[in-house]
């Protein structure tokens, strides 16, 4: 009989990884950088009202992000940020990785229920049901619908009773953002270090595996583990 019931997945750079492209992105629009764009868009305060659900309206989450930048900004040009931004995120939702989908695949052979804790604003998971993903999992728990953000600990918890399962017959996989391993540790559940995405520097590598039960650099390594 299995031990483990649920296994909890981060979204973005554990099962998706949304790239800039060559052609044209949302910086391009009001000439900047990658960096000069992430810097305004991923500012801590902006970040939170939009990852928290304070902020849900689209063409708000762009306008406050043009407003940070000081950037005099037309409306089509609003626009086209806004639908680049989408496109980019759908992009990252439909083309999912060939050996996520597989290990996924077997996990649900396998019984076990899947469950996705991530912090998303309502533009990043806008095409969330598009995703090859969403039939693999039993729900998603986006922090923009519950009010809650990782690392805190409500979100562990909103999800634990959304899939009415207990802290030990539970398992959490994630890259590590947003301190995600070390609260997911500290709430109580088995944990899952994954670089299969994204490799961490050293420094960072060894402060993760300090809360990490398992760590693997294969996403195909899961089904090995002894959960």
């Amino acid at each position: 009989m299995l031990k483990k019931k649920v296994i909890f997945f981060d979204l973005f750079y554990t099962l998706i990884t949304p790239q800039y492209y060559l052609d044209r992105n949302e910086n391009d629009v009001i000439n900047l950088t990658t960096d000069e764009w992430e810097t305004f868009a991923e500012d801590i305060e902006l970040y939170l009202r939009r990852a928290t659900g304070k902020v849900k309206d689209e063409v708000q989450i762009i306008e406050e992000i043009i407003s940070k930048s000081g950037l005099s900004v037309t409306s089509n040009e609003k626009e086209e940020i806004l639908k680049l931004r989408k496109n980019r995120m759908e992009v990252a939702l439909t083309n999912i990785d060939k050996t996520v989908y597989e290990v996924l695949s077997q996990l649900k052979k396998r019984k076990f229920k899947l469950c996705i804790i991530s912090n998303a604003d309502s533009i990043d998971v806008a095409s969330w049901e598009k995703s090859p993903l969403y039939d693999l999992f039993d729900d998603a728990v986006f922090s923009y619908e519950v009010g809650y953000v990782k690392p805190q600990p409500q979100i562990y918890e909103i999800a634990l009773k959304r899939m009415n399962v207990n802290l030990e017959n539970s398992v959490f996989v994630g890259d590590g953002g947003s301190d995600e391993i070390k609260a997911a540790k500290q709430y109580g559940l088995t944990t899952i270090f994954s670089e299969y995405l994204l490799k961490r520097g050293q420094e960072q590598k060894n402060n993760l595996l300090k809360y990490s039960d398992y760590h693997i650099n294969n996403f195909f390594e899961i089904l090995s583990l002894p959960l």
